[in-house]
């Protein structure tokens, strides 16, 4: 089934994103914590492609297994940075030989090694271009793409952000995704912008519970996300205490996940960090929010 059924649905949907392991080693490990997760029956799992594509035959055994073995629908990631297109062409046929529906288009994350190589002979630079090579290549995917409601890091201003958003809904991007926010005001701004700007597509909001001190730092290195006080101060209070800090991330995003839900974003999509415990706890105290 193609995830836009279920996001345009008026309804609630809570899903989440697990990753491939790097490694032949970790795979069993990975499947099982991926299989957990599958197993509290979300909206849809997404798995992740890594960086530089190097997971990618990893990111559809699992995205497979989670379809066929637990009925779970699931959305493969697929990069194109440093790609040729021959290898995104034969990505694609693997995808569609294994009966994967839901693509999320993505240009990828430039390596320390990407950006000091010569690029200009690359044949996609930016996820729009993907985007038009899946569509022209006759592969009937349902793609979603990724946007940021704190501007993509690279752009000048979020009226350019904005701008390449259209494009790549434009190009056939039926859904979008944001990347990780930890103050729902954001969001809310950040939406009304694009629905000026003529995006009217699907928004699924992205939230990553912070379970350990450490992820702060990584969350604002990745994507120089706002810390807002009150988070800041819940760090600081139970951050040297794990047990208390992952009680207090937990609550945390579960409050975001219900302001979310009672202003009328429908679609929530956890971060979960191949942490079933976590997944289910968050999970479960939205139940009866959920219907479930």
């Amino acid at each position: 089934m193609k995830i836009i059924e279920t996001l345009k649905k008026d309804t609630l949907s809570l899903s989440f994103e697990v990753f491939p392991p790097k490694t032949d080693s970790g795979f069993e490990s990975v499947k099982e914590a991926t299989e957990k997760i599958a197993e509290l029956k979300p909206a849809f799992m997404s798995v992740t492609y890594g960086a530089g594509g190097g997971t990618s035959k990893y990111t559809l055994n699992i995205a497979k297994n989670i379809k066929d073995r637990f009925g779970v629908e699931s959305l493969a990631h697929l990069t194109c940075v440093s790609s040729t297109r021959d290898t995104v062409l034969a990505r694609i046929g693997d995808m569609k030989a294994a009966g994967i529906e839901n693509v999320m288009a993505l240009r990828g994350d430039l390596t320390p090694e990407l950006m000091d190589s010569d690029r200009s002979q690359w044949p996609y630079h930016h996820a729009v271009e993907l985007i038009r090579e899946i569509k022209e290549s006759g592969a009937d995917f349902c793609i979603g793409g990724a946007c940021y409601p704190e501007i993509h890091p690279e752009s000048a201003n979020q009226k350019e952000d904005i701008a390449h958003l259209k494009e790549k809904v434009d190009a056939g991007c039926e859904f979008l995704t944001t990347q990780m926010f930890f103050d729902n005001n954001l969001l809310y701004n950040f939406l009304y912008k694009i629905r000026e700007a003529g995006i009217t597509v699907p928004v699924v909001a992205g939230i990553m519970p912070i379970t350990n001190a450490k992820q702060v730092e990584r969350a604002v290195k990745l994507s120089g996300s706002f810390m807002p006080q009150r988070f800041k101060a819940l760090v600081d209070k139970f951050g040297s205490d794990p047990a208390a800090m992952k009680q207090a991330g937990i609550a945390y995003a579960t409050d975001q996940i219900i302001d979310l839900f009672a202003n009328n974003v429908t679609n929530v999509h956890v971060y979960s960090m191949n942490k079933p415990d976590v997944a289910e706890k968050i999970q479960s105290n939205l139940n009866r929010i959920l219907g479930k």
